[in-house]
């Protein structure tokens, strides 16, 4: 059968919906981007927030569309959102034929008619120079406002030696960038070794040939140290690039949070990065509007992302998420008051992103080319992580090809993205 298949939500949601689709590809059936030629249509949805939800079952309703209107006999909704409201979303949504969750994507090919194979391997869904690598699935650590571990339960960890292996069988389709996710990475392998095992793992990938770039996303605060920072600095294919999630700096919030580590244990991983290591890239994310947050708690935060400059910052509102201890918690804001201070973290850490852009022009790095038209090439830099972080645009040349890597210049800067020459 002709499937389409629409992946939401983060990484880890991702190579999901690549398991899945090996999964069927391996069932015999046949890929489309085109919805109106599927006959079967697949949502991989998130749950994570508000938003997340929103955008999943706006997505399952247009595609409903093509049910009445097109080639789609059946239309599945997989994942997240699944997994935590399978009982309400039958009954809302009549159109949906099969709903699987994120523990069931097994039952797919024989849902569809055919043999559920062995085994498949992952269909990447990037090009095919990058992969993800998924070290762990699930979560421990109980932050008050989360609803993952409700979701996917509590930290399981690959073992080492399988990841060894899947990071190979990628090398041999062609992956030369690696990136590794879980929802916490660096505190990787605690559940199956009894202690954080990341670093160990990445002195295994990085003795790899054929990998150009090994890249960690999503640690959690608390268990980075000096130790993961020199490891990461100093391997042969490790990217000198932080993913540090922080949520909030004031202590009393990141208690309420339910967050362990403290604003000293952050400021210091950070002045040890500033001491040794200033060619880090430091990326994080942070939560506004929590439940109990005061002017002063957020004026807080943003002295704190001018005195400890993050070149990438994402940032969301609080949602208070069913069965989580957060949304039970006096405080609760206005929502006009978290969308407030969202706002103003934004335009605050705008003039600070483009001030550290600007402190790159003249650079001479690497450019992993990931896209061209008929005049210019996309692409990122060691700096830039796959999927977050802006892009760089250079004049095309007559070399270039998407996958390669290939020398230039940064001459201009923006807010995200940058501009350079070839060499």
């Amino acid at each position: 059968m002709r499937v389409g298949v629409i992946s939401l939500g983060c990484a880890k949601n991702q190579v999901d919906t690549e398991y899945m689709m090996g999964l069927l590809r391996a069932g015999g059936h046949e890929f489309t981007s085109a919805p109106e030629a599927a006959e079967v249509l697949i949502v991989n949805t998130c749950g994570f927030i508000l938003p997340a939800k929103e955008e999943s079952i706006e997505a399952v309703l247009q595609l409903a569309e093509y049910k009445r209107n097109g080639s789609c006999k059946l239309l599945a909704m997989t994942g997240c959102l699944v997994e935590r409201y399978r009982d309400e979303l039958k009954k809302e949504l009549p159109e949906v034929d099969i709903f699987l969750g994120v523990r069931e994507y097994e039952k797919l090919p024989l849902l569809l008619g055919s043999e559920a194979p062995k085994k498949a391997e992952r269909f990447l869904l990037n090009s095919p120079h990058r992969a993800y690598l998924r070290i762990g699935d699930g979560c421990s650590n109980r932050c008050s406002y989360c609803a993952i571990p409700l979701i996917r339960g509590a930290l399981k960890s690959e073992p080492m030696d399988a990841l060894v292996d899947e990071a190979k069988r990628l090398l041999d389709l062609g992956v030369t960038e690696l990136t590794l996710i879980a929802q916490d990475t660096s505190g990787y392998g605690r559940d199956i070794y009894g202690k954080p095992m990341l670093i160990p793992l990445l002195k295994e990938l990085d003795r790899l040939e054929g990998l150009h770039w090994i890249r960690v996303l999503y640690t959690y605060p608390d268990t980075v140290n000096e130790e993961l920072l020199d490891v990461l600095s100093g391997g042969r294919r490790l990217v000198p690039y932080l993913d540090m999630p922080l949520q909030h700096i004031n202590d009393d919030m990141l208690k309420a949070m339910n967050r362990r580590g403290s604003k000293k244990h952050i400021c210091r991983v950070l002045d040890y990065i500033r001491k040794n290591y200033p060619n880090f890239t430091l990326r994080t994310t942070m939560m506004v509007g929590f439940p109990g947050e005061t002017e002063e708690q957020f004026s807080e935060l943003l002295r704190f992302l001018k005195d400890y400059p993050f070149d990438r910052v994402g940032a969301f509102s609080y949602s208070a998420e069913e069965d989580t201890v957060a949304a039970d918690m006096n405080g609760q804001l206005p929502e006009d008051v978290k969308l407030q201070r969202l706002d103003a973290l934004m335009r605050w850490q705008q003039p600070i992103s483009k001030a550290l852009n600007e402190a790159r022009i003249g650079e001479e790095c690497e450019l992993l080319i990931e896209d061209m038209d008929e005049r210019y090439s996309y692409g990122r830099s060691v700096r830039e992580a796959p999927d977050a972080d802006g892009r760089i645009v250079v004049p095309r040349k007559a070399h270039h090809c998407i996958g390669n890597y290939v020398p230039i210049r940064l001459v201009e800067a923006d807010y995200y993205d940058m501009r350079g020459e070839s060499l």
